[in-house]
């Protein structure tokens, strides 16, 4: 997976823009002003990809354990965010499934009028 690849996918869903809230650096994509994926456009660029993703804590916990590519949340609240390492041992698709896994978490989250708001983009 290529930079060009994530943020494709990223704006792919419904609701989500990007920004760059903390510096020029951590590029973050939100859906209803919400972060679920957060990328270092510098370590992409260095060749050590990854992006921060929310996830359930029990599902965190389990890829943590499966994969050495995913570890506690860089900068985050670990219990409900992982760092997934691309390009290493997890398949493009996998990494596709924590973005979708992410965005759907944080979409559930979203206030009842928001959720209906989103259904009709």
């Amino acid at each position: 997976m290529d930079i060009q690849q994530l943020y494709d996918y990223c704006l792919s869903k419904k609701g989500v823009t990007e920004h760059f809230p903390f510096d020029e650096d951590t590029l973050v994509f939100k859906v209803m002003g919400k972060m679920f994926c957060l990328a270092s456009l510098q370590e992409w660029e260095k060749g050590n990809p990854a992006v921060n993703v929310k996830c359930d804590p029990d599902y965190a916990e389990e890829l943590r354990a499966e994969f050495e590519s995913v570890q506690p949340g860089y900068h985050s609240n670990k219990k409900h965010w992982n760092t997934v390492y691309v390009n290493r041992e997890i398949p493009d698709k996998k990494i596709i499934h924590f973005i979708h896994h992410s965005y759907e978490l944080v979409v559930s989250k979203l206030p009842k009028k928001e959720r209906e708001a989103l259904r009709e983009l």
